[in-house]
């Protein structure tokens, strides 16, 4: 078996392990998950929704200060 140490290492929410992506915005609604097993069922549509759009945002904020391409 070869080990591929560039590739991030799979974590389960819940797990207590957390991986930074670099990206201040995506790291905190990751961050957000972890709390889902603590949770009931019930409250997790509002989690899922509000980490949406969190990573909605991130990928708006993208671009943003970047010179247009063409």
């Amino acid at each position: 078996m070869s080990e591929h140490p560039t590739q991030p290492e799979t974590v389960q929410p819940g797990d207590g392990a957390t991986t930074s992506t670099g990206l201040p915005q995506v790291d905190a609604v990751l961050e957000s998950l972890a709390a889902l097993p603590s949770l009931p069922v019930d409250e997790h549509v509002a989690v899922f929704e509000a980490a949406h759009a969190g990573l909605r945002a991130a990928l708006s904020d993208a671009g943003a200060g970047q010179p247009a391409a063409g």
